[in-house]
């Protein structure tokens, strides 16, 4: 009898430590804040994971809270963790693929490197030496707002060696600095010691466009500085059609590249903000093409997916990929899963990924899940995506601000 109880005894703790370990492996597995859609599946990533919603309203979606608090519970009855609960319909947006052309000017000019002045009396370091940084953005000189590195280089040319005042911003700080020019005996002007950027232009992906209100989302990442790191400020840019020409190949050691031209002078859209998870804009006419829903973070999973992207022309193509991990809680918003290109005829082409596919979208089980934002330097046939819900996010507020502009 002592034998049976020490066999049930030990089957009962093995069967509780199991439990155990499946529910911490869905909590650390499963997302903290998840999107709940009228055609949503129980099942997150795999586990057979139900939710029990501590508001009615969010569940129905019919009420005035379309937001609140919600459980998982593990087979319906264990629970695993308290999560973050959204309510939302379905998004349907045109697939994208398809590369375009970006034309970027800042709000403001972008330090990106500070550095020192030669003079008859030695070097000299004029803006690093008023606390200017790498990164700061100069959005006016003397009170002057500027547009221009030009505007910038003139002021401290006609400043004859006398102090100017900058006006900077250095993440949600704004404050003054008065700089003195130093004489550069070489070009007989006076300067200050600073690289700015103004402007930029270059080729991305397009990743969705909303057919309801002629926006797009692009890249999957933001526009940064090469230099300081820094989110380039947008004031204004456009959208122009461009075709590839060439593909410099991915290599270990070398990311490679998509070589592309602008394929027409007419702007194609309005660039309206530039934000960590992607590119934004208004189209200037409806889009047309291929409709898809967006796939939630919680319904994307390990395994075989599809990118869609262009690697000559103007026309993309799928490509087969496998997801191979998944980040569900957003710790980096761009670096949500790591993908595997393993289609052959673009290994062959590519070598995997290369800078320029940012913004392809990521196509699992008949939805947008994602986008590619990442090469893995080392290794290009793998690389990070973001997830299209978080793109959707910064696009829902892009539309608002177009419908406020348009009345």
């Amino acid at each position: 009898m002592k034998k049976f109880f020490r066999i049930i005894t030990a089957a009962v703790t093995v069967a509780a430590f199991t439990t155990l370990s499946i529910c911490g492996a869905a909590a650390y597995n499963t997302p903290d804040r998840i999107t709940v859609c009228r055609d949503s599946e129980n099942t997150l990533n795999g586990y057979p994971l139900s939710i029990r919603y501590d508001s009615t309203d969010t569940a129905s979606g019919t009420g005035k809270t379309t937001s609140g608090k919600a459980r998982l519970l593990l087979f319906g009855a264990l629970p695993v963790k308290s999560v973050d609960v959204s309510y939302s319909d379905r998004k349907t947006v045109i697939l994208g693929g398809e590369p375009f052309g970006i034309r970027l000017y800042t709000n403001g000019l972008v330090v990106n490197r500070v550095s020192g002045v030669t003079t008859d009396h030695g070097e000299a370091d004029p803006a690093g030496d008023a606390g200017v940084k790498c990164g700061d953005i100069i959005s006016a000189v003397d009170n002057v707002p500027l547009v221009s590195a030009e505007q910038l280089s003139e002021a401290a040319r006609k400043s004859n060696g006398k102090k100017i005042t900058l006006s900077l911003r250095r993440g949600k700080e704004t404050f003054d600095v008065s700089v003195t020019p130093e004489l550069d005996p070489d070009t007989g002007d006076h300067r200050i010691g600073i690289w700015v950027r103004d402007s930029c232009a270059g080729i991305g992906t397009m990743t969705f466009m909303d057919p309801e209100s002629s926006t797009f989302a692009g890249l999957g990442h933001g526009i940064y500085d090469s230099e300081s790191g820094s989110l380039m400020p947008l004031l204004r840019g456009d959208i122009v059609d461009s075709d590839i020409i060439s593909i410099d190949k991915s290599f270990g050691g070398n990311p490679g590249s998509l070589c592309g031209s602008f394929s027409g002078s007419d702007s194609r859209g309005k660039l309206i903000s530039n934000e960590e998870c992607g590119l934004y804009g208004s189209l200037e006419q409806k889009p047309q093409g291929e409709e898809i829903t967006i796939g939630l973070r919680q319904e994307t999973v390990r395994g075989k997916a599809r990118i869609r992207t262009t690697i000559e022309g103007n026309t993309p193509s799928y490509y087969d990929i496998e997801i191979t991990d998944i980040n569900y809680n957003n710790t980096s918003p761009t670096k949500n899963m790591v993908i595997h290109v393993t289609d052959e005829a673009l290994l062959e082409k590519t070598g995997g990924i290369v800078q320029g596919m940012s913004g392809s979208p990521v196509i699992q089980n008949g939805r947008l899940v994602g986008a590619i934002t990442h090469v893995f330097v080392n290794d290009p046939a793998y690389g990070y995506a973001v997830f299209a819900e978080n793109m959707l996010f910064s696009d829902t507020r892009i539309v608002q601000k177009v419908k406020q502009k348009n009345g």
